[in-house]
């Protein structure tokens, strides 16, 4: 089956129709669903080589540049602090990491790479520049650096948005799957 093509909007109307905007949702929703998994699997594959997984790669490199707390980190990467806390415990375990103080909070310790931790990302740079040369190639530089402003313009929408009203809405979600009731 071919994949839809872009959903035609005329020139005069002012608005976009609510289905048209529904179906708009919802390509981007499943293009962005697809993209993550590829996402996920490619950076197991990279990290693989450093002894890392994905999450593990994935919280060391948000905190290269400076130590964060558990919650700095999940706001960063758009998951849950839980989460974060779970592999930020292995890593410091495994003494890729550690915590330190937080002059800022007594409580939210931060949390920064060793120079173990660092060795290992070190060792994942070569695939990681060898991946964004390859996508550069493909996509060509400008259409890139486009792609990165776009989802960062989608992510900054959906952050002013704030948390979805669902109430009153039965098919807010068409084309996404089946609402969630909790279950």
């Amino acid at each position: 089956m071919p994949e839809p093509g872009p959903v035609p909007v005329p020139a005069s109307a002012p608005e976009p129709s609510v289905r048209a905007c529904r179906d708009l949702l919802s390509r981007t929703a499943l293009g962005v669903f697809r993209l993550n998994g590829r996402f996920l699997a490619v950076s197991e594959e990279l990290a693989r080589p450093a002894g890392l997984t994905a999450a593990r790669g994935q919280v060391l490199g948000a905190v290269l540049r400076e130590p964060l707390p558990v919650a700095g980190i999940a706001r960063v990467m758009g998951i849950t602090r839980q989460s974060v806390q779970r592999v930020a415990d292995l890593l410091a375990a495994d003494g890729l990491a550690e915590y330190v103080p937080n002059p800022a909070h007594r409580r939210a310790k931060l949390l920064r790479p060793t120079e173990e931790g660092r060795a290992a990302i070190t060792r994942i740079a070569p695939g990681h520049a060898a991946l964004a040369g390859r996508l550069a190639e493909e996509l060509g530089e400008e259409a890139f650096a486009e792609t990165v402003r776009t989802l960062e313009r989608l992510s900054a929408a959906l952050d002013a948005l704030g948390p979805p009203d669902v109430d009153g809405a039965p098919d807010a979600v068409d084309g996404l799957g089946a609402r969630e009731t909790g279950r």
